[in-house]
């Protein structure tokens, strides 16, 4: 038994998208994330689509809208297998 243990390395895929400047730190908040951290990752996520929908208009609203269908398709058989 040693009395200090190493912390593990994540795994490639998880330092890859910590290194992406600004997805990478809202990520990486998110996985080390306490209780009320997970209400500011929801709001910046809200911010950056409204920021979005001001720059580019109305495929700035539609477009993530329908990049998330995908994502709900996946959660709804992750939910249905149990």
């Amino acid at each position: 038994m040693t009395a200090l243990e190493m912390p593990q390395r994540p795994p490639l895929w998880q330092r890859l998208l910590f290194a992406v400047p600004l997805f990478g730190w809202m990520a990486r908040d998110a996985a080390n994330a306490e209780a009320d951290d997970w209400y500011y990752t929801a709001g910046a996520i809200f911010s950056m689509w409204g920021c979005s929908t001001l720059l580019f208009g109305l495929p700035g609203l539609y477009i993530p809208a329908l990049l998330m269908v995908p994502v709900m398709f996946l959660i709804l058989i992750l939910i249905s297998r149990g």
